[in-house]
């Protein structure tokens, strides 16, 4: 990349960030509602899910404006999963990016309405702000919209943590733990990668490229949470570390190791980085992105 990682980082986050507040339904929405989810929708975070898309469609020599909605309504759809993530029912977690849960703030029945209409938003601002675009196809809308009611549903996301609960307390296998890993995790990263190859008209071999390097880093980000989970500052974080084991959730270093989950970690980067290679993408922003997954501190 001709600027850094970390100049990069700073300008695609403003960039999403300008973006998420204006394309959040204000008008008719109740007070505390809206209140709710722009508390959590912009309470900061990595923004990695929107900058995915850009990067693909930067990768692909598309204007990154035409990723804009798809990239805000991942984040959306990002953000609704970790409200509802926090719950007492479900984690029971009183900080977030270093501030209260959004249930700790406005009350469990409106953080649970607050996500729900994230979600919600999510697939209406995608059919809404493509519907008269030229240069998207209504058949690509159509796409966008399976992909993402896929990778976030009972199949994706929600699969994964339904394993997730299930899996606390027990002696998972690795199979089963990547099982967790790749659907509560990968599928959503997945999402923004094949989201932006259909915004951007890849063809179908960048697509299987596009999707590979999803599910590496998708693990890879999941096992890099697991170690700063026990090595990591929480004043970085922004949450408190050791809180998988206090709950006794499966866990890569639990499982097979600190040492043997940073090899396993190292490894799907650098095949992560060979996928874009093979389909000619390696000079884009992917590449030190692959890295960034592997790097972060929080």
């Amino acid at each position: 990349m001709a600027v850094s990682l970390q100049s990069y980082l700073e300008e695609k986050t403003s960039f999403i960030e300008q973006h998420l507040t204006s394309l959040l339904e204000r008008e008719g929405v109740p007070a505390t509602l809206y209140e709710s989810m722009a508390y959590s929708l912009m309470a900061g975070g990595k923004r990695l899910r929107p900058m995915l898309v850009l990067a693909v469609l930067e990768a692909l020599d598309k204007p990154v404006e035409r990723g804009i909605p798809y990239a805000a309504a991942l984040e959306m759809i990002h953000t609704y999963s970790l409200i509802h993530d926090d719950l007492p029912a479900m984690d029971d977690d009183d900080l977030r990016r270093g501030k209260p849960t959004n249930h700790k703030v406005f009350g469990e029945a409106t953080a649970i309405l607050a996500g729900d209409a994230l979600l919600t938003r999510a697939f209406g601002l995608i059919a809404e702000r493509y519907l008269n675009d030229p240069d998207v196809k209504a058949e690509t809308v159509v796409r966008l919209v399976a992909e993402l009611g896929k990778r976030a549903g009972a199949t994706g996301m929600v699969g994964g943590q339904m394993a997730d609960i299930e899996g606390e307390g027990k002696q998972l296998s690795l199979a089963e733990l990547e099982y967790i890993h790749k659907h509560k995790t990968g599928d959503l990263l997945i999402a923004a990668l094949r989201g932006g190859g259909y915004l951007a008209e890849a063809t179908e071999k960048q697509m299987d490229a596009l999707t590979q390097y999803g599910r590496n880093i998708g693990l890879a980000f999941q096992i890099q949470d697991d170690i700063l989970n026990v090595e990591g500052d929480s004043s970085q974080l922004g949450k408190a570390v050791g809180s998988d084991a206090d709950r006794q959730k499966a866990t890569y270093p639990a499982l097979i190791g600190m040492d043997e989950s940073k090899a396993r970690l190292l490894q799907l980067v650098a095949e992560a980085k060979q996928v874009l290679r093979s389909a000619g993408m390696d000079h884009s922003a992917l590449m030190p992105l692959a890295d960034y997954v592997m790097e972060r501190k929080k």
